[in-house]
């Protein structure tokens, strides 16, 4: 029994229960649509982080592989440098030798052109004497006199040359060829010890 407004209602425990139930229910329903949001928000938060910490771990990465990018460049780079430097190096000398057998080559071209020269005025000279052969960059003269071996040194030493020494089977032969088979002194001797053959300018017989 309640009274309102001045007036008195009559309401039976079975309405008044009724309508705590639907309290009880829409605030149990409020109660529910709190915690699920709760659990969303709790949800999304958690996929969040995922995201955060994988972009994290993807920048962590990166930064390694331009680490290790800039790193390798550097090392090509210092070694391209030292393999540079060699080479280099290396260029100048071979130049160096380059010149050095450029300037060797002139040297010896002026030396053969001056032997050649002399050669040709040697040549040109002697062969305004009657009896000289030139034969394989050499003078060979043959004396009509008749004279012994000592004799017929002095006369070379005189006219500055020396009796003939035979270096090879082919010089025997010219030799041979230009005397007409006649018998000659050659520049070799045993005359400081018998039996002991040398040559005039001192070196030993061979049997070459």
């Amino acid at each position: 029994m309640f009274q309102e407004d001045g007036k008195i209602t009559h309401k039976s425990i079975d309405d008044v229960y009724e309508n705590t139930d639907v309290t009880k229910g829409k605030f149990g329903q409020e109660t529910t649509n709190s915690n699920a949001t709760r659990i969303q928000s709790s949800e999304l938060t958690g996929s969040d982080s995922v995201r955060i910490r994988s972009s994290r771990a993807a920048v962590v990465c990166l930064v390694l592989l331009c680490v290790l990018l800039l790193t390798a460049v550097i090392v090509l780079c210092v070694i391209f440098t030292q393999e540079r430097q060699q080479l280099l190096s290396k260029n100048e000398n071979l130049t160096n030798e380059r010149e050095k057998l450029t300037l060797k080559n002139t040297n010896l071209t002026n030396e053969r052109d001056q032997l050649k020269w002399e050669k040709n005025d040697l040549q040109r000279c002697l062969g305004q004497v009657d009896g000289w052969i030139y034969h394989e960059f050499s003078f060979y003269y043959i004396s009509s006199e008749m004279k012994s071996w000592t004799e017929s040194r002095r006369y070379c030493t005189e006219r500055g040359t020396d009796l003939i020494i035979i270096k090879n089977t082919e010089e025997q032969e010219f030799v041979n060829t230009i005397s007409g088979g006649a018998q000659v002194w050659i520049g070799l001797t045993d005359i400081e010890v018998e039996g002991s053959w040398k040559w005039v300018d001192g070196s030993t017989l061979t049997s070459e």
